[in-house]
């Protein structure tokens, strides 16, 4: 049973993937602060029939991210595949945004997820197979105003996707990204009323996204099927950004 392991599992795009990928017959591993929300989560999926276990990580530490992954390892033996999508925003415009918040997301959103790929792919280059999936966000290919930091993050997921799929390919281990559109997540919850329906109008699809949109793309990219597909940015946006 190979071993999958999801950042930011406690809610949105993260709960998703990992139900989805348990239901798929993967065993999972699931990562946030929220220990709580995490227990909850291993014991719908356990009554659903699959396996699942909870670690507590905080994506904006090193030593946390290191702690977690030795857990990990040493339960498991080893991750098989790693979905990056633990991620925060602190927006605000540029020129008044605050350095910790600067810092504090691109530790967060790709300092962690790199960190997190290194711990991992020790054992994924012995085994000779491995699946990376780093979720950024439609905005990390257009930009948004207001989210310099969030941008700048998600945007620099890509760019570590690409250069490690050069690195690791020959180990037959595949690095994809993901970047969702307009999903329907707590994060976006938050929005105006008038903000949402500016962005459906926009959307060809004409709707907002859902957690389960992302899910079944995840699972696409680590399974055999995509096994030739690596240092790609698949776009599940419904048409916002081509």
């Amino acid at each position: 049973m190979k071993i999958a392991l999801v950042t930011g599992a406690s809610r949105g795009i993260g709960r998703a993937c990992a139900k989805l990928l348990a239901k798929s017959g993967y065993r999972v591993v699931l990562a946030s602060r929220n220990l709580d929300k995490l227990q909850e989560l291993a014991r719908e999926i356990g009554e659903a029939g699959g396996h699942a276990d909870a670690i507590v990580i905080d994506m904006g530490s090193q030593e946390s991210i290191a702690n977690a992954m030795a857990a990990a390892a040493k339960d498991f033996g080893r991750i098989d595949i790693l979905i990056n999508n633990a991620g925060i925003t602190k927006d605000g415009l540029a020129v008044r945004m605050k350095p910790a918040d600067w810092e504090r997301v691109l530790a967060t959103n790709l300092s962690g997820a790199f960190y997190a790929i290194q711990k991992v792919l020790p054992a994924m280059m012995r085994e000779r197979w491995g699946r990376i999936v780093n979720v950024s966000s439609v905005v990390g290919e257009m930009g948004n105003a207001g989210q310099a930091n969030y941008v700048a993050s998600k945007a620099g997921l890509i760019g570590l996707t690409k250069s490690l799929a050069h690195e690791v390919g020959s180990r037959n281990i595949t690095v994809n990204a993901i970047a969702p559109g307009f999903i329907e997540t707590d994060m976006t919850q938050v929005l105006s009323q008038e903000l949402r329906d500016k962005m459906v109008a926009n959307t060809p699809l004409r709707r907002i996204g859902t957690p389960d949109d992302i899910a079944h793309a995840v699972k696409f990219l680590v399974s055999d099927e995509a096994s030739f597909i690596t240092g790609h940015v698949l776009d599940v946006n419904g048409g916002i950004y081509m």
